[in-house]
């Protein structure tokens, strides 16, 4: 009997447990969708106001006063980064972050129209969503500093505004200044087509500039006075081309000549190489640039020339979470993707006829979450420098119509209305629903930790741009 009367007060308890958890989930849901007009308006402000990276004096505004009008504390101006914020809200207990990003990218302008209509002729556009971006991060942010209120819970919310993601790596000064110290764990969410909270890693990247000086000559009168800067770039590049053969096949090297001379009748004296590359081992990463500076030495020395080197940028590629992203995983799921409305499938369809694939997938596709899984993207992202310093868990959502490659007009064009708002509404809820499971398990944050030091290895986190100042200029036209 006294076994019965316990396993009855056990399943008792677990059904109260499960019943206050419902209760929390419908709050934070309930918040978000009674503010679902008032954060597609936010993102809309910043969609019709694309800014390039480090000049997102608007966009960054945009969310500052919907955190200050919601109660946080912000900091504006961290890491030497005018449009960088840290917004805080503090009640004591564990401290997760957020971030936000709310930088466009150039030659992009387009209208929310399911057909190319350009708004500025050459002007930028949201083609990754960073609008949407930003804003779930800030809506996330809100609902549970609001759930955090009503409930008297002890909780600290940080909001990370992270300006130039696309060009100029924001988030590495922020980690290379300690910003993200004392956080327990951060959360962060991308526009995607498609939902999906899985563990991922990607590519680390370098990236630099290789500038070669000689000396100018008339080409046919006095060539022997000549010493060409475009053969010393070009000797480079042919010699990076024969090391291909000799690396890893998940290497990846990009270059482009950005100064070839002036004209065909002089020798150069001087001339400009950028190369990026990339490999989802950090070591291998650093090993594969030394030996593109040798070659850069070796094509001076043999061209008669002077290099210079000039480092440019780096990213950590993604340092996976599972521990966290099971649990996002399991919130995507409970809420369930992007559902159209007619209005919406049409213009969905027009979107993808404009499509060049060979396949187009299913609009059903924007309902579905795909299983969970440990993944790799060959891409690159300043998140990366993040969660090499803390746990760190993001998730996509369906922000654009299924098929949709981003960095195109037709990402833009939905990151202007509702498909992309209910994506961005989606991706808040799911934030949210997270952030309440780490605040109220903290053995959920100590296994995430505990992941996080295994996986680390003892490797300790040193910016890959040493101390090199932040590019505030990076997208000033010169």
């Amino acid at each position: 009997m006294r076994k019965i009367l316990l396993g009855l007060i056990g399943v008792l308890a677990c059904q109260i447990c499960f019943g206050q958890e419902q209760m929390h989930d419908a709050f934070i849901i309930k918040n978000l969708d009674n503010n679902t007009e008032r954060f597609s308006r936010a993102a809309r402000e910043i969609w019709e106001n694309p800014e390039l990276g480090f000049l997102e004096t608007t966009s960054s505004k945009v969310l500052i006063e919907e955190l200050k009008k919601s109660g946080f504390n912000v900091e504006v101006g961290v890491a030497g980064m005018p449009t960088a914020f840290v917004a805080t809200y503090d009640k004591g207990g564990p401290v997760l972050g957020f971030l936000a990003e709310y930088d466009a990218l150039p030659g992009l302008s387009q209208d929310a129209v399911p057909y190319r209509s350009v708004i500025v002729e050459g002007g930028n556009g949201h083609g990754c969503g960073h609008n949407l971006f930003g804003t779930a991060v800030v809506a996330s942010g809100v609902a549970l500093k609001e759930w955090i209120d009503a409930n008297n819970i002890k909780a600290t919310i940080k909001i990370f505004g992270t300006p130039a993601e696309e060009s100029g790596g924001g988030k590495v000064y922020m980690a290379r200044d300690g910003i993200f110290k004392g956080v327990d764990a951060v959360i962060n969410w991308h526009p995607s087509d498609r939902n999906s909270a899985n563990a991922s890693t990607c590519n680390a990247v370098i990236g630099g500039r290789f500038r070669f000086y000689g000396e100018t000559a008339h080409a046919a009168a006095a060539p022997q006075r000549g010493r060409s800067a475009l053969d010393a770039v070009e000797a480079m590049n042919m010699m990076v081309n024969m090391m291909r053969e000799h690396i890893d096949q998940e290497s990846r090297i990009h270059y482009v000549i950005t100064n070839g001379g002036l004209a065909p009748n002089v020798v150069p004296d001087f001339a400009e190489v950028q190369y990026m590359i990339r490999h989802p081992d950090i070591t291998e990463l650093k090993s594969m640039w030394a030996r593109i500076g040798k070659a850069a030495e070796g094509a001076a020395m043999g061209t008669g020339t002077r290099a210079e080197i000039e480092l440019a940028s780096g990213l950590y590629g993604l340092l996976p979470n599972e521990t966290l992203a099971k649990v996002m995983h399991k919130n995507l799921s409970s809420l369930g993707g992007v559902e159209y409305n007619e209005e919406e499938k049409l213009f969905a369809r027009e979107i993808q006829k404009t499509f060049n694939a060979p396949k187009v997938p299913s609009l059903e596709t924007a309902k579905e979450v795909e299983p969970y899984k440990l993944t790799y993207f060959p891409a690159s992202t300043d998140v990366g420098d993040v969660s090499y310093v803390v746990p760190t868990v993001g998730l996509g959502t369906a922000t654009w119509v299924p098929g949709t490659a981003a960095h195109t007009w037709q990402a833009v064009a939905a990151d202007g209305m509702s498909i992309g708002y209910k994506g961005m509404m989606l991706a808040a809820k799911t934030m949210a629903l997270t952030g309440k499971d780490l605040i109220l398990n903290p053995l959920i944050i100590k296994e995430a930790k505990k992941e996080f030091d295994e996986r680390l290895g003892g490797l300790k986190y040193e910016a890959l741009v040493g101390d090199k100042k932040v590019p505030l200029d990076y997208n000033i036209k010169k």
